[in-house]
């Protein structure tokens, strides 16, 4: 929700009286806390000139939420220093759902510990003190900050360049923008209780955090995301306008804490994580082995059901195909490092598109192949910081559904609309049906576009080719300023999952560099030679991305298509697993994946095992099943149908199968 605009808010007029505070005007109204004058973001206390446009920022605004949760990260630290005098401060900003703060202390914070800060910080609350900035020089704020040695790191980042400010996660919240502010926190009797490097703005008192605010968790994290910086403390805590708002976000966390991919893979015997390979390296276990297979059988015969041609590549290049793509500049620091072999260094990939540049170019091509589509499931290998590396969604070696489309520029909006109805049906196979797209653009900022490779007008042509293509969608069209790759601007699809969170997933890329950069040209209908246009897509992003988010989405309770056991036999006795297994045997002659419990334990114990696998249908055969020819169906959610002619049995199975039904 964005801030509310003029027209709805009284007091927005061009014309105020000499000295009139943002307070003055919206004081009545405990929902804001903040203002927008002229288009930037200030506290209430401060005076509005005369003529500016102003606007109230409520609570429950975008911009109003991350007013709350950086104010609350203040409070944060102001109770970690009145605990701890010697904890030296880092960075403190808002983010998704929450905030955090970074501590360079002693010892690591213990949940215990994250109890006792809890009160502290509503005892500070509870005392309604007020946040008043200061205006400081760079001198003077090195003075008064003479033992925050982070502090004062950071304000002399932001004296060197923006550059070099913008470069480091949340610094902008601190010392971002013209002038360096300093913050007192001022108890209701005018004593400073406190004080914080900060940006702004504020909410008006601490009163405004109410109770509904909490700690959430503690870890490591490098100053300035460098693993050469000393490890810091992070406390990560959420703030919301109410205690309603606050409880419906841990009830969302403690069902994504049951969804977790990497507990769920443990405990379904998916895939592990060992600690011999190395971090961000997942290896897949039998029963994980046929999702993935199953996933990637799919997703193969798609793409050569929409015109695509399978090619593989390998895992290592030299040098120098990295140069001629553009990326080496650009993603060395997240490629692992070179190995030296015969006087010649070469790479582990990070991306498949340069090898498929070199199939293209093997030999001459004609406008009567394009849109020559290629396609492969390369494995790639990226250096991700640890602190970052998470189970399956963000790792270190992975296999991506990498695509690439060489067409004419003519053709090039088509191709996209052809691509984006793609994506769009093969997620909804896989049960993810509630999108909105984000289109990515360079940032426009003069200084950062030198980040980009390409011309103003190539920019502008790709740009509203995919804007035009996503809209015709009919999709909510959000933009994303700056998040371009360097070679062209490009569209996710965000999916939601069962929870409603988020998932970034499909992307598609316009690129105008590299066809240029590798010299790629077909000849055209008139004779001339010509260049073509390439466009990226990967569909999953990535298989272990997708495999992890899709045990999140069905909390390990597979549909029946993708389920590794699709079956389980669960005999009443012993003397019936004979019948039973030749059921199952043919189901299996159908294709369908069986198992049959076969384990000393008894019956109630077999069916409630059966239930923890959340294998979709488990099959049940005792004495009158056995005399009738039958069988007893018992299903994920524990209803049960019981003597079920076994032909009408397998029906039903290998249909819920054969369909992809979301059962």
């Amino acid at each position: 929700m964005s801030a509310q605009s003029p027209s709805s808010v009284a007091g927005s007029e061009r014309t105020v009286p000499e000295g009139t505070t943002g307070t003055d005007r919206f004081g009545d109204d405990k929902k804001v806390v903040a203002m927008r004058v002229d288009g930037v973001l200030q506290d209430l206390f401060r005076e509005i000139p005369e003529g500016s446009e102003v606007e109230a920022v409520t609570v429950d605004s975008e911009d109003g939420l991350n007013i709350l949760r950086h104010s609350a990260a203040h409070v944060l630290a102001q109770a970690v220093q009145q605990v701890n005098p010697d904890a030296k401060l880092g960075i403190g900003p808002p983010v998704k759902d929450g905030f955090y703060y970074d501590f360079d202390v002693d010892q690591p914070f213990h949940p215990d510990d994250l109890k006792a800060l809890e009160k502290a910080m509503q005892k500070i609350v509870n005392e309604g003190q007020t946040f008043a900035r200061r205006v400081v020089t760079d001198d003077d704020a090195r003075a008064e900050l003479a033992g925050e040695p982070y502090k004062i790191e950071l304000i002399g980042l932001k004296s060197a360049a923006a550059d070099a400010v913008s470069s480091v996660e949340g610094a902008t919240s601190e010392v971002g923008g013209g002038e360096l502010t300093i913050y007192d926190n001022v108890r209701r009797d005018g004593s400073r209780a406190w004080g914080d490097l900060c940006r702004g703005p504020h909410v008006p008192t601490t009163k405004v955090l109410g109770n509904a605010f909490k700690l959430l968790r503690s870890g490591g994290a490098y100053w300035r995301g460098s693993e050469k910086n000393p490890q810091l403390q992070r406390i990560y805590g959420t703030a919301w306008p109410t205690k309603d708002e606050l409880k419906a976000y841990t009830d969302r966390l403690a069902e994504a804490e049951k969804r977790d991919h990497r507990k769920l893979g443990a405990e379904l015997d998916l895939y592990s994580f060992p600690d011999e390979l190395g971090s961000g390296l997942p290896v897949f276990h039998p029963k994980g082995g046929i999702i993935k297979r199953v996933m990637e059988d799919y997703a193969r015969q798609r793409h050569i059901e929409e015109g695509f041609e399978y090619v593989g590549t390998p895992h290592i290049s030299k040098e120098h195909l990295f140069h001629t793509s553009g990326h080496l500049p650009y993603y060395e620091d997240t490629m692992f490092p070179a190995m030296e072999l015969e006087g010649t260094r070469y790479f582990l990939k990070a991306m498949n598109c340069p090898m498929h540049n070199l199939i293209f170019s093997s030999r001459g091509r004609s406008y009567r192949e394009l849109p020559l589509r290629l396609f492969e499931f390369g494995s790639v290998y990226r250096y991700e910081k640890s602190g970052v590396v998470h189970g399956l969604t963000r790792v270190r070696g992975l296999e991506m559904d990498d695509s690439h489309s060489y067409v004419t520029a003519e053709q090039a909006p088509d191709e996209i609309k052809h691509l984006l109805k793609f994506v769009l049906s093969l997620l909804k196979d896989f049960g993810l049906d509630d999108f909105y797209l984000e289109l990515s653009t360079r940032d426009e900022d003069g200084d950062k576009k030198d980040k980009f490779i390409g011309s103003d007008e190539q920019w502008a042509i790709a740009t509203s080719i995919l804007e035009q293509a996503a809209t015709e969608t009919g999709l909510e069209l959000v933009p994303d300023p700056g998040g371009a790759a360097f070679y062209g601007p490009k569209i996710s699809v965000q999916a939601k999952d069962a929870i409603g969170r988020t998932w970034q997933m499909s992307t598609i890329q316009y690129d105008f560099n590299q066809p240029e950069r590798f010299g790629l040209e077909f000849q055209a209908a008139d004779g001339t030679r010509q260049q073509p246009v390439m466009i990226h897509s990967a569909k999953f992003g990535s298989v272990e991305r997708f495999l992890g988010v899709l045990v999140e989405h069905y909390a390990g309770a597979f549909p029946p298509w993708l389920s590794p056991v699709q079956v389980l036999g669960v005999p009443v006795a012993e003397d019936f697993a004979d019948y039973l297994q030749d059921v199952l045997n043919q189901l299996k002659r159908k294709g369908i994946r069986v198992e049959i419990d076969h384990s000393d334990d008894r019956f109630p114990k077999k069916i409630r095992n059966a239930s923890k696998s959340k294998v979709p249908f488990v099959l049940i055969a005792g004495e009158e099943d056995r005399a009738a020819g039958a069988v007893s169906f018992r299903y994920r959610d524990g209803s049960q149908k019981n003597g079920v002619p076994v032909a009408d049995a397998i029906a039903e199975i290998v249909e819920a199968v054969e369909s992809r039904k979301q059962v």
